[in-house]
């Protein structure tokens, strides 16, 4: 079914050439209508091995699309899955404060809704057991769903059972046939990573128990567009939710969105929370209606709303190159910390190369020793910088920039200063 639509003044957006086969992956309207295009970029979470410098490297549109009948933004579907996760870089478990954030959550979850030993609860996307080794410590039942095999190697070294699979309804109906169903449902930024949504929103409604619990926590388009979050577009990311748009794919499948949770995490997200349709058990909550309204108050469901964005872009881009320009010029050495997927669409889409960083740092041994993929910037050991005593740490994940500065409060020993790029250029 495909939801009704509204508010089609369609000349506020560049349309462009009618592209052929390209249409929304929930309501299948075809698609017309730009969000912002950042060129061509390579996959985020690959890392270049020393041999593979001299080697060609595959870039894919990062061509971002708002659906003008739900009010989807969205990327294609141009790289799959299977290329994504067949060796993926990002494990949850080397971020401290994310550990707290998921830990709060389970001691939320058992004392709010009373889950225990007579529950089981299943995650999707668990990567490395980040968060289900929180139920574990409490003796709860659980099953860990996970596409890339070398998280899910970690996760089962936890004790953590997990499975390789991409989740939708033939994987929920044999958690179901295996398992039984499940009493909670839960997904950290995930929902944003799955092409067909249809088929992985249904699978929730497959595997969910009559009064069950789904969780759902994921970067809220609103923030994106406030705070110019445009590095949070990668290829792994398919969809840029709203709480307005998400209401229409969990209604879609017979699933009821009843509260939800503003959190700090990655730029400002938020959590759903939601049942089945026919349930009841749960009365839709007064700050539910209270952020749909926010987004509709915005503009959300308006074209117009989105028209802005890459004007906005294209200044951060200029203001960043600006400062580095200027930095390289007046001699002052500058170095990244961090190598996550953010960083990467920001470096691509600015050309920034070793020209600009002479190396960025991760706590993440997976990725050490290797290379940033595009700028090829050599990702070294933390105790670099220390030893570098660099003049500016320019930090790419900067949703953890608190605790990065915190790590780092040394360089102040030398005068070192940090450098934010979003959502606008500061130094600090």
């Amino acid at each position: 079914m495909k939801p009704n639509a509204q508010h089609t003044d369609t000349s506020v957006l560049n349309t462009g050439p009618q592209r052929t086969g390209s249409s929304c992956r929930f309501c299948n309207t075809p698609l017309r209508h730009t969000f912002v295009d950042l060129g061509m970029s390579p996959l985020c979470q690959n890392r270049i091995k020393p041999e593979q410098l001299q080697e060609m490297e595959p870039f894919y549109p990062l061509h971002v699309y708002v659906c003008h009948s739900c009010f989807l933004v969205q990327l294609n579907e141009i790289v799959s899955p299977m290329e994504i996760y067949k060796d993926y870089a990002y494990f949850s478990s080397y971020s401290d404060s994310w550990l707290e954030h998921c830990k709060a959550y389970v001691e939320m979850m058992v004392e709010k809704f009373t889950f225990n030993k007579d529950h089981f609860v299943v995650e999707l996307a668990s990567n490395d057991g980040y968060l289900l080794q929180y139920f574990k410590q409490k003796g709860i039942p659980l099953l860990g769903i996970e596409p890339a095999a070398n998280a899910a190697k970690l996760a089962e070294e936890k004790g953590i059972e997990s499975w390789v699979k991409f989740f939708g309804r033939d994987t929920a109906r044999e958690i179901v046939q295996r398992k039984g169903k499940a009493d909670l449902i839960l997904g950290n930024n995930v929902l944003a990573h799955v092409p067909d949504i249809n088929d992985f929103v249904g699978g929730m409604k497959v595997l969910l128990a009559p009064s069950g619990l789904i969780t759902m926590e994921f970067p809220h388009l609103l923030n994106l567009v406030q705070y110019n979050q445009f590095d949070t577009i990668y290829h792994e990311h398919y969809s840029y939710l709203s709480l307005y748009t998400v209401e229409k794919i969990f209604s879609e499948h017979g699933l009821h969105l009843f509260d939800v949770e503003e959190l700090p995490t990655h730029g400002g997200s938020i959590r759903i929370y939601a049942q089945h349709q026919e349930s009841g058990v749960h009365t839709q909550t007064t700050r539910y209606q209270a952020i749909l309204k926010r987004e509709l108050d915005a503009g959300i469901d308006q074209l117009t709303y989105y028209s802005a964005f890459t004007e906005q872009v294209k200044a951060t881009k200029r203001r960043i190159l600006s400062f580095l320009i200027s930095a390289k010029e007046s001699g002052k050495t500058v170095v990244g910390y961090g190598a996550p997927g953010k960083g990467n669409t920001l470096l691509n889409y600015c050309g920034i190369g070793t020209d600009f960083l002479d190396f960025t740092v991760d706590r993440n041994p997976y990725k050490q020793g290797h290379f940033l993929p595009g700028s090829h910037i050599p990702i070294l050991h933390p105790d670099a910088i220390r030893q570098a005593r660099p003049d500016y740490v320019l930090i790419l994940p900067w949703n953890l920039k608190d605790e990065i500065m915190q790590q780092l409060s040394y360089i102040q020993d030398w005068g070192g200063r940090f450098v934010l790029p979003i959502p606008e250029l500061s130094i600090a």
